[in-house]
């Protein structure tokens, strides 16, 4: 009876402590979120939803995008799929965009939050792309952008999963009628990572700030 007790009392004590995690990091843009209000009449919108590449554009944003558009960024570093869908409804559908902009997959590769199948990032990117398309937001699906590792999370062997992926993630687009923003075939080397010129310092997988203006003159196309 005693270890029963003990077991139990050990569970609650692992459970209580898992509730009070912010896994999804809800918190981070919560109040940014509750002063920023609706957009303008004749203001459209729009939201980024990412991961480190879009928290970054924003920090790097030599051409003032951002700024000057009032778009909002949503990223957060490090994140998965997963976590990205259960913020998706506070950090984007809640600001009222006209359209969202979502960069997310590489991490769910690199297993930052546990093993995840191809099969499981197309379900949580669908699943943010559905809730978008419900409530009347139009969605553009960004490729994943080449890597050949990854510094913190060696021996992935990632290139052949991204080129998979961007495969899964354009047909969908297309089936859907949404929009797929090509990145991949304009940063990719021929080892299939990441073009020196797009890089910090020689690193696989982290981009630079030829990155984002790239970035920005392929979106605009469809903006």
């Amino acid at each position: 009876m005693r270890s029963f007790l003990l077991l139990l009392l050990c569970s609650l004590i692992i459970m209580q402590s898992s509730y009070g995690q912010d896994w999804p990091n809800l918190s981070k843009y919560k109040a940014e979120n509750d002063s920023l209000g609706l957009p303008e009449n004749g203001i459209e919108r729009i939201v980024f939803m990412g991961n480190s590449i879009t928290e970054g554009w924003i920090l790097n944003d030599s051409l003032g995008f951002f700024r000057k558009n009032g778009y909002v960024n949503r990223g957060i570093g490090g994140q998965t799929t997963p976590q990205m869908l259960i913020r998706f409804r506070q950090d984007v559908i809640e600001l009222k965009p006209s359209v969202v902009v979502i960069l997310a997959g590489i991490n769910d590769i690199a297993g930052n939050t546990g093993p995840s199948t191809l099969e499981m990032i197309m379900n949580n990117i669908e699943s943010m792309a559905e809730l978008a398309k419900s409530n009347n937001i139009k969605v553009i699906i960004s490729s994943v952008l080449p890597a050949q590792d990854f510094p913190w999370s060696r021996d992935m062997e990632p290139a052949e999963k991204v080129i998979k992926l961007n495969g899964m993630l354009k047909e969908y687009c297309n089936r859907q009628e949404h929009y797929y923003l090509d990145y991949f075939s304009h940063m990719v080397n021929d080892q299939n990572g990441l073009k020196s010129e797009y890089t910090y310092y020689g690193t696989l997988i982290q981009q630079g700030m030829r990155s984002w203006d790239l970035w920005l003159k392929q979106l605009l196309r469809l903006c």
